[in-house]
């Protein structure tokens, strides 16, 4: 894994541009046609609908429509990102 020892920053006006909403995973499925072992996910963003995500981008002929977070341990292992208490599926990160 590459640490990274200096990172890029970007104005407050860039990160308003990103939109990070809360969803609730309903479903995973193992993707064995993936070269890094990963899953493809379905998640609920409430009114947003139900969106569906990988940990590429693409992958054959699946698409990932949004961005799952995470952060990585030392073993390469990833922690999903979450609220700390319960928050409504689609709600805004601000």
């Amino acid at each position: 894994m590459e640490i990274l020892k200096e990172m890029e920053q970007i104005t407050w006006k860039h990160f308003e541009r990103i939109e990070l909403r809360v969803g609730t995973i309903i479903e995973v499925d193992d993707f064995p046609q993936a070269r890094k072992p990963t899953y493809k996910l379905k998640i609920d963003f409430g009114e947003l609908g139900v969106k569906r995500s990988s940990a590429q981008k693409q992958v054959a002929n699946f698409f990932s429509e949004v961005l799952t977070t995470g952060f990585y341990l030392p073993s390469g292992e990833v922690v999903l990102a979450q609220p700390e208490r319960l928050v409504p599926n689609g709600a805004k990160l601000g």
